[in-house]
């Protein structure tokens, strides 16, 4: 079992920048591919970016290529996501997630495991 904690999440104005965090505890964060999706009201669960196990390859939704990045650091189990110049339409409830699959075909069905959000608006 593995329990993820995400942090970070907050109002920011268009433009600005985020860090969210997601803190893994119960098994070794190194054992998955990592993910993380979000959902907008109204809409389906996305994926926006994927990480292998050792963080050496990294995957982008095209909507968010150039200005999010994804990283983990295995030693503090944690995974990150940096967002920068946010736009009104990434505004959502961001998830990270964790799988005993491929990072490079991740998707939003068949990840093992989830954590339960964190709310990021951008204001315009």
């Amino acid at each position: 079992q593995v329990q993820l904690v995400e942090s970070g999440g907050g109002l920011v104005q268009a433009g600005g920048s985020l860090r969210l965090s997601c803190a893994a505890s119960g098994r070794t964060l190194s054992t998955y591919a990592m993910g993380w999706f979000r959902q907008a009201p109204g809409k389906e669960r996305e994926f926006v970016a994927a990480i292998t196990r050792i963080g050496s390859s990294t995957y982008y939704a095209d909507s968010v290529k150039g200005r999010f990045t994804i990283s983990r650091d295995n030693a503090k189990n944690t995974l990150y996501l940096q967002m920068n110049s946010l736009k009104p339409e990434d505004t959502a409830v961001y998830y990270c997630a964790a799988s005993r699959g491929a990072a490079g075909t991740m998707g939003a069905v068949g990840m093992d495991y989830w954590g339960k959000g964190t709310l990021v608006t951008v204001s315009s």
